[in-house]
């Protein structure tokens, strides 16, 4: 079994913004992939499912980003699971918008979702940069990654959160590059 941590703000007045496209990433795979309906587990949200022969739980926490990484840890130690099992998406600054990137272990790079993970788990786990790009100045960081997608921003979204969704397999089969290959092949068509 493999753990999928969509990291987000719960709550419909974050449901848009930078920092939840984590949260959009896990529910767009659930959709895409007919997983099953939404239970309260782990102090978040959960769906299980399976992609090709891989079992998933697609987890949402509900603490807030600054301890999210408790309901992945609580997930993980509930099904005895190490870190090698567990997966994070996350909205990354230093990528450009709608650019995608998966690597194993890191800093957190001021990612408090990723600083909370740390903290919990170590640092060993996969992580699928999802870029927002950077507002040009670190005083406006705040704002912009709390802030919404713009509406000229929504359809290269929807356009990312549908190739992610498609090419899941290659992420669940543990092909990173092959996962971020197609995924990239498909936003340019």
């Amino acid at each position: 079994m493999q753990i999928w941590v969509g990291l987000g703000n719960p709550g419909s007045e974050y449901a848009m913004h930078r920092h939840n496209v984590g949260f959009m990433v896990v529910d767009a795979i659930a959709e895409t992939h007919g997983f099953g309906p939404v239970r309260k587990q782990f102090s978040g949200w959960t769906r299980e499912g399976r992609i090709g022969a891989e079992k998933l739980l697609l987890l949402k926490p509900a603490t807030f980003m600054n301890e999210s990484g408790r309901a992945a840890a609580d997930a993980l130690r509930f099904y005895k699971l190490g870190v090698e099992a567990l997966t994070v998406f996350h909205d990354e600054l230093d990528l450009a918008p709608f650019k995608l990137k998966v690597k194993r272990g890191g800093g957190a790079a001021g990612h408090n979702g990723l600083r909370s993970t740390d903290r919990y788990l170590g640092q060993e786990y996969r992580r699928v940069r999802i870029g927002i790009g950077h507002p040009g100045h670190k005083d406006r960081v705040n704002g912009y990654v709390l802030g919404a997608y713009a509406k000229a921003e929504l359809d290269p979204l929807a356009d990312l959160l549908g190739a992610v969704a498609a090419e899941a397999g290659w992420l669940a089969a543990g092909d990173d590059a092959r996962f971020m290959n197609e995924v990239a092949l498909r936003l340019q068509s």
